[in-house]
């Protein structure tokens, strides 16, 4: 009798451990999901700041077209920038570092294009007296800066992700389920900086 006491006493105790590390387990696995949601949720805005930039060019390009006829190498090279971009998805909840570079690389491909675009304008006064052209310029400067907006949130948010799952001991939770790490924008010029598209007077070229 005193050995099937103990016995279920070693049982009890055996169980007690158990309950306890769910009790500790349980907080810290539902605190890494919200965290990844988290992430998830600024990705989404991320995307949808670039697709409202890649929304406005084709009326920009229309635009321009219509001034700027002899400038069909610069059009062209937006367009297809912008197609190449579109082309370039990720999947929020398992992006690596390779994924996003990718990523940033197409994105920097359609701002680049968007700058030469711009600088087009300089040689064309018509074409920037246009009242629809200047309502496009004020949409993608308001564009740019929200993607820069969205970029930052994205980075802030993955930091405190990673942040939460190399601390320990969610670290254990984070590997045993495996909740890896999210990378970040990293931008040439620091992913503070927002990409840059030159609305002012530059040069004619």
């Amino acid at each position: 009798m005193k050995k099937g006491c103990l016995g279920l006493s070693g049982l009890g105790l055996v169980v007690g451990v158990l309950v306890l590390c769910a009790l500790i387990a349980i907080p810290m696995y539902n605190g890494l999901v919200k965290s990844q949601e988290s992430v998830e949720t600024a990705w989404a805005d991320v995307e949808s700041s670039y697709q409202r930039r890649a929304d406005l060019i084709p009326n920009l390009v229309e635009t321009v077209k219509g001034y700027a006829k002899h400038e069909q190498e610069t059009l062209e090279g937006v367009i297809e920038a912008r197609a190449n971009a579109t082309k370039v998805t990720i999947d929020g909840a398992n992006m690596t570092p390779e994924d996003l570079q990718k990523y940033q690389a197409a994105q920097g491909d359609v701002t680049n294009a968007l700058s030469r675009l711009i600088a087009v304008s300089e040689a064309y006064p018509d074409l920037k007296a246009n009242e629809n052209f200047k309502d496009l310029q004020t949409q993608l400067e308001g564009t740019e800066n929200r993607i820069n907006k969205a970029r930052n949130d994205f980075n802030e948010v993955a930091k405190q992700y990673n942040t939460k799952r190399r601390t320990f001991p969610t670290s254990i939770i984070a590997s045993i389920f495996g909740f890896g790490d999210k990378p970040y924008f990293q931008a040439q010029e620091g992913a503070d900086k927002a990409p840059k598209v030159d609305f002012g007077t530059s040069e004619s070229k």
